[in-house]
């Protein structure tokens, strides 16, 4: 099983398998329409690619394998597959967690029509707010919270309670409610997963703008 990965992935690699090398053969295995293994093989070597093309193939796959990714193998240190494993768990995972928070404010400000700033470290921490929206002298403040295949709904309801007092925090503070963006992917784009959201901050702006016209 493992000899069969490194001779697939590295065959692949170096693309010894593609067309130009071995020809078309899911056309040629249509035109020849075989009743048996045998007449499919002498019609391959026939009208597609010789038998000796192909062995000179294998021949080639041999020393890709025992030279080219041999000396890369050799040149892998322990240090390469710590930083990477790092990379690809910590890295990687927080590129993508801050793309998807830019993606999902991004259509906020379009739907709401306001500017929406990111929030200082210091509300972070106290009020779990990560991001808010000026309205004069009050503050609503927006916690955006990605729903993935491996996150539960009842996880971060959980989760949600538990910041309800530091969120009564900011309210009493800052005068605005705090409300959180559900984000999720559709297909390749992330979507605001609670489109109703959209409606109740658009009525807390009106509120706050209401309060400070009395």
């Amino acid at each position: 099983m493992a000899k069969e990965w490194i001779l697939n992935s590295a065959m692949n690699r170096f693309q010894l398998n593609f067309k130009r090398n071995v020809g078309p053969t899911s056309e040629s295995i249509r035109q020849c329409a075989p009743a048996t293994y045998n007449e499919w093989r002498d019609y391959y070597f026939s009208n597609v690619r010789t038998k000796e093309h192909i062995e000179d193939l294998g021949k080639k796959l041999y020393v890709k394998i025992t030279e080219v990714i041999s000396a890369e193998v050799e040149d892998v240190t322990e240090q390469d597959c710590i930083d990477y494993m790092l990379q690809m768990v910590i890295d990687r995972s927080f590129d993508g967690y801050i793309t998807e928070i830019k993606t999902v404010y991004g259509q906020l400000e379009k739907e709401l029509m306001v500017k929406i700033e990111p929030a200082p470290d210091e509300w972070d921490r106290l009020f779990n707010v990560d991001f808010f929206i000026k309205i004069q002298d009050k503050y609503i403040g927006i916690q955006i919270k990605p729903v993935n295949q491996g996150i539960q709904l009842s996880q971060i309801f959980k989760e949600k309670d538990l910041q309800a007092k530091t969120h009564e925090a900011f309210t009493k503070q800052y005068g605005g409610r705090v409300f959180y963006v559900y984000s999720s992917k559709v297909g390749e784009r992330k979507e605001i997963r609670n489109k109703e959201v959209i409606i109740e901050i658009r009525q807390e702006i009106e509120r706050l703008k209401t309060d400070m016209t009395r």
